[in-house]
This record gives C-alpha cells, structure tokens and sequence, in this order.
C-alpha cells in the first residue's frame, strides 16, 4: 500500500515538474531602437556626462541648492509621486505572497429545529435524541494553486514592472522639478537685473530731462524737446512698477514649489555672478535609454505589458489547485473537543480547463498583445522625444551663446552713443531726439542682454535635464 502510494505521488511530482516547465508568454527584451552615434552640433561623443553629476554638485548657488532641497522633501507633485510608489509596492508584496496557499479558519455552531412531521423529525424521536440538532464546527481550510505554467510568476513580473515604473516616474518627477526650480532661480535673477538696469535708465532719464530744461531755458530747445524726454523718462518709470510686479509674482510661483506659502524669496546672488561653461560633456545617445527616468519608466511599463500578455496566455490553459481541511466537529458541545473521535479532514486535487468563456479569455489575450505592441511604440516614442530634446538643447546652448555675444557688443555700442549723444548736444552738436533715442536703445539693449543671459542659462538647465541629470 505504501509503495503504490509513493508511485502516484511521484507520478504526481513528476507531472506537476513537466508541466511547469511550459512557461507562458515570453521573456522580455529590449526592442531595437534607432538612435544615432552622436548628437547633432557634436564633433564627436563625449565619454562622460553632466548628468551623472549630482544636482547639489550641478548648481553650486547655495541659495538655489536650499531651494531645491526644500522642493525635494515638500513638493507636492514629488510626494504625490511618492504615494504611487508606496502603492506599487504593496500591490508588488501581493503578487509575491500569490505562490502561497490560502488558508481560511472556521468556527461556527448552529441548532435546527426540524418539523415533527419531517423526516429529520421522525428520526429524531424514534432515536429519542430530542426535538433539535445542534452542530459544532472548528476547521481551516488551504486552497492552494499550482503554477503549472508560470501564470503566476508572470503576474510576479508585471507587478515589479509597475512598482519599478512608479520609481522611475518619481525620478522623472525629480528631474523636473529640479530644473523647474532652477528655471525659476535665474528667472528670478533676470527680473532682478532688469529692475536695476530701469532704475539706472530712470535716474539717467532725470538727468535728461533736467539737462534740456536748461537748454530751453536758454532759448535752445522749444517745450515739445522738454515733453519728449519727460516721455522718455516715463516709459523707463513705467518698467519699474510692471518689473515688481513680475518679480513678486516669481518669487510666489517659487515657494509654491517648494511646497511653501506665497512670500518673498531671500537671495544674494545676481545675474552675473554666473557663467555657462563653454565645454558640456554629453555622453552618447545610447547611454540616454538607461539613464532618462522617464524613458525608463516606459521601458518598465512595456515589461509589464509583455508580461501581462504571458498572463492572458495562462488564463487560458489548465489550473490545477489542491484543497484541504480539517478540524473538530461534534453534534454535542460537550463532546466537541473530544480526541480524536472530534477529528476530520478533506483532501482534494482539482484541474480546471475553461472550454466556453464567451470568449472572454480569448478578447484577454488579443488586448495584451495589442496593449504590449502599443507600449513598444510608446518605448520608441519617448527615446526619439528625448534624443530631440537633447538636441534642442545643444542648439539653444550654441545660438544663444552667439546672441549673448552680439547683445553684449550691443550694449557696449549704445553705452558709448548715450555718451558721445550727450557730449555732442551740450555742444550744440547733436540735437535732443539723438540724446532720447540713444538712451531708449540702450535701455532695450541691456533689457535684451539680461533676457539672453537667463536664455542660457536656461539652456544649461534643460540640457541637464534632458540628458537624465537631477535625480540622484
């Protein structure tokens, strides 16, 4: 007896093995994706990167790297992003604990009353056993699935996919954030410049106006010449006011990210305290895939996708589950626990194999690989947008370096009219409108010059960003 025991069971073993061994779906690769040697405006790639820079080493503004440590630990958008991966992560412990059994507990007593003139009833008094039935159960029971074809394990792999598809999108949440507030930082700088340039070109514009009072009053100039340099001076007056304005209004939008109430902003720094380095290492396109947050977030979501087709697939073979319980039972209390005569048990082996679903299994599996060939695309996609991405930074960086050059000329050359204008009109040389329209070109010129500067300097900043850099 124990010999044909230990045959079925191992024949059982056996079969259980051999089955296992015809996994569903198949493993994930990486879908070749087109990417070019080198990006574009490069003489050749580089072998390192800014991005494999930490950010607090990447910006060295100690203002702007109290800032981002503030927008790291109280964004909401990150902390938010935070929670999704405390989620993923729940449902990736789930998906582990699946290889387990499920074991249930049950303790449950009834009485029945049955009809006298039932059969129960009868039995009842012809036994003189009374007028009720009572029934006292203590048991657990364990329902357990066999993963004969790696369903299972699939569902294993899609979950980990999606925790790690969360965790990367936190990074690519990071990578944003950090830019943004950088973006911020030097915008705010500009604004601060340009404030100063305008109270500079109003101070300059009194001085106008006091100079061609004096003219007119030596019978020089008429009064239109006086009404026009006072229209000079308000138009640099008008700025001070809408530059404020627009300064308060940044320095709100930058608390704000850095999950703060709306206020001002404590800083030192100026515009030109900072310099974009003429050399910024980009590494190669290939490296882009592994080292983009977000690209890899959508790698992740495609190894879910493949996975879940692998699942689809095993919905639609033979389960086999094994069932037992066990317990106490007694038709008295008193006897309830009473060993062993209390004792039962149930074991059972079951395989199930859906003939006739309305072809729900089957609509499963055709929207798996549907879904899986849609996240490859959206793969290639995000790896094409962030080679473009780099790309544009890398033009930006080279234009507005040139633009940065003929701003600062510009500015040096209006500098110079301003002076030689007013020099020739005390003379008698030049006339008013010279000196006015020297001064309105000069104040649009280091207006200009300002903005091109945070343009680069933003530059840098999505150049960074693009490259996969501000998350580590």
């Amino acid at each position: 007896m124990k010999t044909r025991y230990s045959s079925f069971y191992f024949l059982l073993f056996s079969l259980v093995v051999g089955l296992a061994a015809c996994r569903v779906g198949r493993n994930y690769e990486r879908p070749p994706v087109a990417l070019p040697e080198q990006y574009n405006n490069t003489t050749a790639p580089s072998d390192s990167s800014i991005a494999s820079i930490a950010w607090n080493q990447f910006f060295t503004d100690a203002t702007l790297q109290q800032l981002i440590g503030k927008a790291l630990t109280s964004n909401y958008d990150l902390l938010i992003a935070v929670k999704r991966v405390e989620e993923a992560q729940s449902f990736l412990r789930q998906a582990k604990a699946a290889w387990l059994p499920s074991i249930t507990g049950t303790a449950s007593a009834s009485t029945n009353f049955p009809s006298k003139n039932s059969f129960t009833g009868i039995n009842l008094a012809a036994n003189n056993l009374g007028d009720h039935l009572e029934d006292f159960n203590l048991g657990a029971g364990l329902s357990w699935e066999i993963d004969v074809w790696g369903k299972i394990r699939r569902q294993k792999e899609a979950a980990l996919a999606d925790y790690l598809q969360t965790y990367e999108g936190q990074h690519a949440v990071q990578t944003g954030l950090v830019a943004s507030v950088a973006n911020s930082y030097f915008n705010l700088l500009m604004l601060d410049n340009q404030l100063q340039i305008a109270k500079k070109n109003l101070a300059l514009s009194d001085t106008v106006v006091k100079m061609i009072q004096l003219q007119k009053a030596a019978g020089e100039v008429t009064e239109l010449g006086v009404q026009q340099a006072i229209s000079q001076r308000q138009q640099a007056e008008l700025l001070v006011p809408q530059l404020e304005q627009g300064i308060a209004i940044q320095e709100n939008a930058l608390r704000i990210l850095t999950g703060e109430l709306p206020g001002p902003v404590a800083r030192t720094s100026q515009l030109s305290n900072y310099n974009v380095p003429d050399f910024l290492p980009s590494g190669v396109p290939a490296e882009l895939i592994s080292r983009r947050p977000d690209v890899r977030a959508q790698e992740m979501a495609l190894v879910a996708a493949n996975a879940r087709v692998g699942v689809a697939q095993g919905s639609m073979y033979p389960s086999l589950s094994i069932t037992a319980s066990g317990g106490l039972n007694a038709f008295k209390a008193s006897s309830w626990f009473t060993m062993p005569a209390s004792l039962f048990g149930t074991a059972a082996g079951s395989l199930t194999q859906p003939i006739f679903q309305r072809r729900q299994l089957k609509t499963q599996l055709e929207v798996a690989k549907i879904r899986r060939e849609s996240a490859v695309l959206s793969f290639r996609q995000s790896a094409l947008q962030a080679i473009g991405e780099v790309s544009d930074a890398l033009i930006r960086l080279d234009k507005v370096k040139s633009q940065q050059e003929i701003a600062r000329r510009q500015v040096q050359t209006a500098q110079t009219a301003i002076q030689q204008a007013q020099m020739l009109f005390k003379s008698g040389m030049a006339t008013y409108l010279e000196v006015i329209t020297a001064q309105g070109r000069a104040l649009q010129a280091e207006l200009s010059l300002a903005d091109i500067d945070r343009q680069r300097l933003s530059a840098m900043v999505d150049f960074y960003r693009a490259l996969g850099g501000g998350w580590k």
